[in-house]
This record gives C-alpha cells, sequence and structure tokens, in this order.
C-alpha cells in the first residue's frame, strides 16, 4: 500500500468536504457554541439547574396566596424580600396568573399544624417559562421553612427516629465549573469524532451508490488505500477542530490544562470510532442501512465506555482541570493497540472487498 496514493484519496476527500452541506452546518454550530460559550453558559446553566441563576434576580414577584391566609405559611412568604403578597380569591388569582399579572398563586388548605391529616399546598405557576424557574427557586426555601415547622410540630407521632443527613455547603461557583468542564468540554471535543465517524460512512457508500467504484479502480489506486485516505481525511477534521474548540473556549476565559494530552486522547478516540465506520460501511455499502448500524454500535461502545471509571469523558475533564497523573498515558497507549487491531481487521477486509469488485 503506497503512501503517496492515500495522501492524494485524502487531499481530494478534504476538498470536497466543503460541499457537503451537513459538515459545514454541524462546524458552524459547534463554532458558535464555543465562541458564545460564556454568554450561551447563563441559558444553560438555567435548564441543567435553575438555582444558578436564582441569585442574579432583584426583582419582587406578585405572588397570590388563596384558602387558609392566617398559615404562618403567609407570614413566611410576607417576611421574604423577594415576593410581594396578595390576597386574593382562587379563581381571580388565576385569572391573574393567565394575564401574567401574577408570577404564582399558593393555595394553603385550612387544615390545622396539630392535626393528624397531611398539608397539601398547591402551586400554580406559568408553564415553560424561565421566570417560574426562578420563582419556584426562592419559593422553594420558604416552603422547606414551613415544612421544617411541621415536622417539628409533629415530630411526636414518629414511631421511630429518622437519620439525620449533614450535607456539606455548596459554593454557589460551583455549578459553573461542573457544567463547563463536566459537560461543555466534553461535548465540544468529542462532536468532531461521531461527525467524521459518520461522515467515513458516507464517503465509502457514496461510492457504491454512484457506482464510481469500478472508475476508481481503474487508475492505480488500489482499493485499500482508496479506504485509508478516505479515513485520514475523517480523521484530520477531529484534532483541527478540537483544538480550535478548545483555543476558543480558552479565549473565553476558561483555563483549560492538558491541551496537548486532550487532543491525542480525542484522536486516538475518534479512530476507534471512524474505524468502527468504515467496517460497517465495507460490510452494508448502502448508507441508510449502515448509519444505522453504525449509531446502534455508537450508542453500545459509548455505554460500554463510561461503565469504565476512566472512560473518555472523565479522562478529559481530569486532563482539562489537571486532577490526573501519568496514568492517563497507559489509557493512551490501551486505545491506540485498540486502534492498530481495528486498523488490521480494516485492511485485510478491504482487501477481500477488493477481488470482489474487481
Amino acid at each position: 500500500m503506497k503512501r503517496r496514493n492515500c495522501v492524494i484519496i485524502a487531499k481530494k476527500e478534504v476538498q470536497g468536504l466543503f460541499s457537503e452541506k451537513t459538515i459545514v452546518l454541524a462546524i458552524l454550530l459547534q463554532l458558535f457554541i464555543a465562541m458564545f460559550s460564556s454568554f450561551l453558559l447563563v441559558g444553560l446553566a438555567s435548564m441543567y439547574n435553575p438555582d444558578s441563576i436564582s441569585r442574579y434576580s432583584t426583582i419582587k414577584y406578585p405572588v397570590a396566596v388563596t384558602g387558609n391566609i392566617t398559615s404562618p405559611l403567609t407570614g413566611e412568604l410576607a417576611s421574604n424580600d423577594n415576593f410581594v403578597i396578595y390576597d386574593m380569591e382562587l379563581g381571580t388569582a388565576l385569572a391573574a396568573l393567565k394575564e401574567r399579572k401574577l408570577s404564582a398563586v399558593i393555595w394553603i388548605p385550612g387544615i390545622e399544624e396539630y392535626s393528624a391529616d397531611p398539608i397539601t399546598i398547591t402551586l400554580y405557576v406559568i408553564q415553560n417559562d424561565i421566570q417560574s424557574s426562578i420563582v419556584n427557586v426562592k419559593l422553594k426555601d420558604a416552603l422547606l421553612d414551613y415544612e421544617d415547622r411541621l415536622r417539628e410540630i409533629r415530630q411526636a407521632r414518629l414511631e421511630f427516629k429518622p437519620v439525620e443527613l449533614v450535607l456539606p455547603e455548596t459554593n454557589p461557583s460551583s455549578d459553573f465549573y461542573e457544567f463547563v468542564y463536566g459537560l461543555l468540554i466534553p461535548l465540544l471535543v468529542f462532536m468532531p469524532a461521531i461527525i467524521s465517524g459518520a461522515l467515513i460512512i458516507d464517503l465509502i457508500t457514496e461510492e457504491y451508490q454512484q457506482d464510481t467504484l469500478e472508475t476508481l479502480m481503474s487508475t492505480p489506486v488500489t482499493f485499500p488505500e482508496m479506504i485509508w485516505g478516505k479515513t485520514a481525511a475523517c480523521l484530520l477534521l477531529v484534532p483541527v477542530q478540537s483544538a480550535g474548540w478548545l483555543l476558543l473556549l480558552m479565549a473565553n476565559g476558561i483555563a483549560i490544562s492538558g491541551f496537548i494530552p486532550i487532543i491525542l486522547h480525542v484522536t486516538a478516540g475518534s479512530m476507534v470510532i471512524i474505524l468502527i465506520g468504515a467496517l460497517i460501511a465495507l460490510k452494508y455499502r448502502e448508507r441508510t442501512n449502515a448509519q444505522f448500524i453504525f449509531s446502534t454500535a455508537l450508542v453500545v461502545v459509548i455505554l460500554a465506555s463510561l461503565a469504565v471509571p476512566l472512560n473518555p469523558a472523565n479522562l478529559i475533564v481530569r486532563l482539562s482541570v489537571d486532577s490526573i497523573g501519568p496514568v492517563h498515558w497507559l489509557v493512551l497507549a490501551m486505545v491506540v493497540g485498540v486502534c492498530i487491531i481495528l486498523s488490521y481487521f480494516m485492511t485485510g477486509y478491504a482487501k477481500r472487498v477488493e477481488g470482489k469488485v474487481i
């Protein structure tokens, strides 16, 4: 197998990638996420944990209390600086909530605190609204305080002593680091690997579907050389994209350690995914079936890898924050070994397919 022929095929495929609208749109999407990560972080973190944005709100929200307005919970809410409490009928309050004149409506049943019956409090908020998420978080503290009050009043009814839990206090800024290093960075660096794995299937199957394989075989390029040229083109995208996303994150003020080891791990892991995609494409030769099998196999591979303590996502996170020792080099060596085995099988299978094509 001649390296020069593989390079020629790789150059041809790289030049043709710019005509692939799906790939270009995927790259632009990742570019948008990486460039505006600090801006998107507020919105995405609010879905990940609404409590992360509640502290930025200084607005007093109008809340209506209905039912038993003499309840101590009403006093708890009235003493809270985040709310303006109104005494209203339930129907009137719900109508005002629909018109967005209120942020929430709380219905308190007329059950005594010393009663044996449970006290069920109903909270009405606007669905699918960011403000409702903030109001829920701010109401949670008052409701939890009222729950502790009820537990203290009714503790004589307990037949056993509950287990006391002492939870450590959390830093409000931990949500930022958990989201960025635990989700955003692994998502950005591994997305090119998944895209390249799907891309190699398209590049191989299109030769069969467009009947260009026989024309290509009439040139001095062999079938394994063609496959390896396409594989090299797909692999080239991974370190280039991953390095670009990491640099853009660093430009956004996000400190990332282990830049080079991250690129090496992502490239090696991507090679495994690309080789799996290439083998599937050589086996099925039809784009739809191959993509379906590849997606299924990819899910299995991801779930199996996540079951290992030193899985790729964990390695990227720990490398990003410089909290891992030289053990990651051993993991990299194992992944490279898997790449060598898959490369051997792919080359051999490509040679068998070449005999059938010719």
